[in-house]
């Protein structure tokens, strides 16, 4: 079987890597158009349960990806310089770029075809396969070319957010919210690896637009904002890459996943909000389900309905988690009222996935804080 995959991300590789682990007499091509150095974002966040999946997908890759994580069990929310912790949420951190390193060597050593700055404009030129699977990303060309096919539906978030860096090390997922004259802040930030964290910023559009962030490059940018989280970076700079700048979420559904031998994977198929941290964990998911259905249907005209039957469900509850996590931030001014505590448990519930009792089964210290705090504690 001759299967060529476009995109080398995370749901690409691991694709590649499982689909010839299944099989090593399948010829398999990934076409990325980026270099294998290249990389957009800074760190990703992984939970424990993703890693279970990694440990049993692929022993060698979960090895290498865990011995260069950076772990901790606690989120912080960070409100009216109020920090409020709440214990027994296990994530943990990498550099992108390390991790897509450790999938591109273990594609390399059970013999994918790696094939880096080769962009592709045209779906004809690529090699000839009996499986095409559109990695791509967001904007995927595969996704567009097959429009009529896979009918997606593309949308916007109403936040403008950027995604910067920092040398200052947040131990812990911190969610910091600030009031500034300009309007309301938060900031999703957790470390990396020994010397970086991830600084991820968003902010209403009227915000944007009132502080004139659209107008600044770069530096100046970092520099409006190191000023706005002064009080919570202690000093240190944000950093930025050349290619940094504003967005507004992408929203890509799909009412198919495949057809004609093609299918989608990651973000070309689905995204989810990066707040609740599963853009590339659903991405890795894929890639494990899209072998499973090989590893029981060897013909992809059985194999790929049954990818779909069995990963849809679960992808649409995390979209849907996603969107209440977007859509609160996107209300996040009418929050801001309330005093930290309140105010953490309104954000460590916002993707209604986690209630009360979940918390109280992680954290009751923090739950009791908050029913005293609320008046609710025992006498």
């Amino acid at each position: 079987m001759r299967i060529t995959i476009l995109g080398g991300g995370p749901a690409g590789l691991y694709g590649a890597l499982l689909m010839k682990r299944l099989d090593p007499s399948r010829q398999i091509t990934l076409i990325e158009r980026d270099g294998p150095d290249d990389t957009f974002g800074w760190g990703i966040v992984f939970s424990d349960q993703t890693f279970d999946y990694l440990r049993e997908s692929d022993p060698p890759s979960y090895e290498a990806i865990t011995a260069a994580c950076e772990k901790w069990d606690n989120v912080d929310v960070v409100h009216r310089g109020e920090r409020i912790t709440v214990r027994g949420n296990c994530f943990s951190g990498i550099a992108r770029i390390r991790f897509l390193r450790v999938l591109q060597d273990r594609c390399r050593e059970v013999g994918v075809d790696l094939q880096f700055h080769h962009p592709v404009t045209d779906l004809t030129t690529l090699p000839p396969h009996d499986l095409l699977v559109g990695a791509d990303g967001a904007n995927s060309l595969v996704r567009r070319v097959h429009e009529r096919l896979f009918e997606p539906t593309l949308d916007y978030g109403r936040n403008k957010y950027i995604w910067l860096g920092t040398p200052k090390l947040f131990h812990g997922l911190t969610l910091t919210f600030v009031e500034h004259p300009t309007g309301v802040y938060a900031a999703h930030s957790y470390k990396f690896d020994k010397h970086t964290s991830t600084f991820i910023v968003e902010c209403s559009e009227s915000t944007w637009r009132t502080a004139a962030l659209g107008e600044m490059p770069p530096a100046r940018t970092a520099a409006f904002l190191e000023e706005v989280f002064h009080d919570h970076l202690d000093g240190h700079p944000l950093l930025t890459k050349n290619f940094v700048k504003w967005l507004n979420f992408p929203l890509v559904r799909n009412r198919r996943w495949h057809g004609e031998r093609i299918v989608l994977l990651g973000d070309a198929l689905h995204t989810a909000h990066f707040s609740i941290g599963s853009g590339t964990k659903l991405a890795l998911e894929d890639a494990i389900m899209l072998a499973r259905a090989f590893g029981t249907e060897s013909d992809a005209a059985a194999a790929l309905p049954l990818f779909e039957a069995s990963r849809r469900p679960r992808v649409e509850q995390y979209q849907q988690a996603a969107m209440d996590s977007l859509k609160w931030f996107e209300e996040m001014a009418d929050y801001v009222h309330l005093g930290p505590l309140p105010f953490a448990l309104e954000a460590m519930t916002r993707s209604k996935r986690v209630d009360v009792e979940k918390l109280r089964q992680r954290d009751p210290e923090f739950v009791a804080a908050w029913e005293r705090s609320a008046g609710l504690g025992k006498e």
